[in-house]
């Protein structure tokens, strides 16, 4: 049963970090030859209107011979943002509707409902990171 092949590679090595509505999970996979590869994969946790949950899931397949590179990568560009940002969290819940203080002033008239008065800055606002 092709089943049984499935559920082994469940059980080779797995990690789960979670994160708020966010959780990620590392499993290492079995290849056909027998050799390993890793699977990424973010599952984020919606709400229904009706209040039930969804979880939409996107996956990073990670072979062996791009492990070096993944990780410099990997290293170099959270290296660039702890040192551009540091490493303090400026938005624990990356809301729709976070606005920069410095762009107080002139958000402003986003809610009055006047749409000629609308700034750019409102469509920097709804951001989905599901995509990244």
């Amino acid at each position: 049963m092709s089943e049984q092949g499935s559920m082994k590679n469940e059980d080779i090595f797995s990690k789960v970090i979670r994160a708020g509505r966010r959780t990620y999970f590392f499993d290492v996979r079995s290849t056909k030859a027998d050799d390993y590869y890793l699977t990424i994969t973010e599952s984020k946790k919606f709400t229904n209107e009706d209040g039930s949950f969804f979880y939409r899931k996107h996956k990073i397949y990670l072979y062996k011979e791009d492990f070096e590179n993944f990780k410099e990568a990997l290293d170099e560009t959270t290296n660039f943002i702890i040192d551009k940002k540091g490493e303090e969290v400026i938005s624990d819940k990356h809301q729709k509707d976070f606005t920069k203080p410095s762009e107080m002033e002139t958000s402003g008239s986003i809610h009055t409902g006047e749409p000629a008065t609308k700034t750019s800055a409102a469509a920097f606002t709804n951001i989905s990171f599901d995509d990244i």
